[in-house]
């Protein structure tokens, strides 16, 4: 009883809040308040078989994938890059995780999890990493190996530093990252379907590059999943 009264007390006076809507957490809410978790865009894009999926056709002549997926739809100035921004410079971890577990869990229930071995988050440089505390590619992982009962591994590294991508076209974007991943662990990616994931999908050419660096490294296909797609 004291402990539930002072969680309300603490409540009232540091109110917990929505990453999504900014509005009070209410009690049980955990990350995301129950309105968002209503109405958040979500893109069902795992529901269409892959030949109908736009962010397939993405990647068509550029990297061989299976499956591509973005949990949510990205919106300038909405709930999502609200989310999103928590995640990356808020350290609202937990944000990724929970995200992760809800859209493995989805892709389970679709019956996609047979389609995976292995989870492999996009990685960052030591640098950024120090400077941000995670990476937010990786939090997602492991929301999605829970969700989808998987393994993950930081099976990529990234061997330089780069300028941000930001306010890069498509070519410039795809210069700024085509050599700079490369296998941590190539026997562990040998022969495996891997699940390739990021935080948002924009013109995919970090994706791709981390995806042809699965390829090299004797990957037996690659999948795309990220939190939101631009």
């Amino acid at each position: 009883m004291l402990r539930s009264w002072l969680a309300d007390f603490l409540g009232l006076v540091f109110p917990r809040l929505c990453p999504a809507c900014r509005e009070p957490l209410a009690r049980g809410e955990a990350h995301l308040c129950t309105a968002c978790r209503a109405e958040l865009p979500y893109t069902d894009f795992h529901r269409l078989p892959p030949d109908a999926n736009p962010l397939s056709r993405r990647f068509w002549g550029k990297l061989p994938v299976r499956h591509a997926f973005s949990y949510l739809q990205f919106v300038r100035q909405g709930r999502v890059q609200r989310l999103l921004h928590g995640l990356k410079y808020g350290g609202q971890r937990g944000v990724g995780t929970a995200l992760g577990r809800l859209y493995g869990a989805e892709l389970a229930a679709a019956g996609l999890a047979a389609d995976f071995d292995l989870i492999v988050p996009v990685p960052l440089h030591p640098r950024k990493l120090a400077r941000r505390g995670f990476n937010q590619a990786e939090v997602f992982a492991e929301g999605l190996a829970v969700g989808l009962a998987l393994p993950w591994a930081p099976a990529l590294r990234r061997t330089a530093h780069t300028a941000t991508q930001t306010k890069k076209n498509r070519a410039q974007r795809w210069d700024n990252v085509a050599t700079v991943f490369e296998a941590v662990d190539a026997p562990a990616i040998a022969g495996r379907r891997i699940l390739l994931v990021d935080d948002v999908l924009t013109t995919g050419a970090t994706l791709e590059a981390c995806g042809a660096a699965l390829l090299a490294a004797g990957a037996r296909g690659i999948s795309i999943a990220t939190i939101a797609c631009a």
